[in-house]
C-alpha cells in the first residue's frame, strides 16, 4: 500500500517561512500586497480565490479583493492591470482563470508587469524558466517538485512521465524535472501518444495532469513508482452534499496498492500550489524593496 503524501503538511513549511520572511519585511514598513482579479462568480474561481486570501491573511500580507462582472470588456481589464503595474504597494498581480472566452488569455497574461508575474505565467517568467535564470516559477508545477523532494527517493537519473503539456502545469514541470538540481529523464505524453499505458509503466514518476477523471489505473504504473495526481476534477454525485465530489486524474485507491508514494485529490498537490505563491509574492516584496 502506497504511503500518501501529506500536501498540507509540506505546505504549511512553506506557509510559516513566507511568515517569517513577511514579518522582516514589516519591520522595514513594506507589506507583501497580492491584487487578485476575478471575472464573474464561477464558484469554482470564487473558492480558489477566497483560500488565497485567507493564506495571505494568515501570513500577515494585503490582498486586493478585485471581483469584476463578467461582462468587463478585455480593454477594462487590461487597464485595471495597467494601473496596478503602476501601483508601487502591489507587489503581484493575479488573474484567476479561466476567463470568458471573448477575453485572450494570452494578451491578458503578457500584459502584467513580469516583476508582479507572481503566477509565472508570463512569456518573460517562462523564459528565465527555461533558460534557468531567477524568476517566478509557475506556483503548481514548483509545489509538485518540492514535494518530489521531501521524499525518501532518488530523483537523480529517474524517469519521470508528464501526462499533460499545458503551459500552466506539462511544460514547466518538464523543464524543472530535467534541471540538473533534479536530473530526471522526462517523458511527456498527451492526447496523440500511442500506446500510452507503454510508456507510463516506464515511470519512476508519473504526474498526471491531463483533466481526466480515474485516466491512471493500476495497469499504468509499475509497481513502487511515485504517482503526482495534478487533476481536480468534478465529478456529479447526488449523496454528496454539494452535488459533486473532486476526483483526480488517477484512480486512487488501485492504484494506491501499487504504487510506493501517492498523492490524494484533494490534499496533495492543491495546498503546494497556494504555498508557492504566497512564497512568490513575498519574493516578489522582497525584490522591489
Amino acid at each position: 500500500m502506497a504511503v500518501i503524501i501529506d500536501g498540507k503538511a509540506a505546505a504549511r513549511k512553506i506557509h510559516e517561512d513566507a511568515k517569517r520572511r513577511t514579518a522582516v519585511l514589516l519591520e522595514k514598513g513594506i507589506k507583501p500586497c497580492l491584487a487578485v482579479i476575478l471575472l464573474g462568480k464561477d464558484p469554482a474561481s470564487v473558492s480558489y480565490v477566497s483560500a488565497k486570501e485567507k493564506a495571505l491573511a494568515q501570513a500577515g500580507m494585503d490582498g486586493r479583493d478585485l471581483r469584476l462582472p463578467a461582462s468587463t470588456s478585455e480593454a477594462e481589464l487590461l487597464a485595471l492591470i495597467a494601473s496596478l503595474n503602476r501601483d508601487s504597494l502591489v507587489h503581484g498581480i493575479l488573474v484567476q482563470l479561466p476567463l470568458p472566452r471573448r477575453i485572450r488569455e494570452e494578451r491578458v497574461i503578457t500584459a502584467i508587469d513580469p516583476a508582479k508575474d507572481v503566477d509565472g505565467f508570463h512569456p518573460v517568467s517562462l523564459g528565465r524558466l527555461v533558460l534557468g535564470q531567477a524568476g517566478f516559477i509557475p506556483c503548481t508545477p514548483h509545489g509538485i517538485t518540492a514535494l518530489l523532494r521531501e521524499l525518501p527517493v532518488p530523483l537523480d537519473g529517474a524517469h519521470a512521465v508528464v501526462l499533460g503539456r499545458s503551459n500552466i502545469v506539462g511544460k514547466p514541470l518538464a523543464i524543472l524535472l530535467s534541471r540538473r538540481d533534479i536530473n530526471a529523464t522526462v517523458t511527456i505524453c498527451h492526447t496523440g501518444t500511442k500506446d500510452l499505458a507503454a510508456i507510463t509503466r516506464q515511470a519512476d514518476i508519473l504526474i498526471a495532469a491531463a483533466g481526466k477523471p480515474a485516466l491512471v489505473d493500476a495497469g499504468m504504473i509499475k509497481a513502487g513508482a511515485v504517482v503526482i495526481d495534478v487533476g481536480v476534477n468534478r465529478v456529479d454525485d447526488p449523496s454528496a452534499k454539494k452535488g459533486y465530489r473532486l476526483r483526480g486524474d488517477v484512480d486512487f485507491k488501485a492504484v494506491a496498492e501499487k504504487a510506493a508514494y501517492i498523492t490524494p485529490v484533494p490534499g496533495g498537490v492543491g495546498p503546494m500550489t497556494i504555498a508557492m505563491l504566497i512564497r512568490n509574492v513575498v519574493e516578489a516584496a522582497e525584490r522591489a524593496g
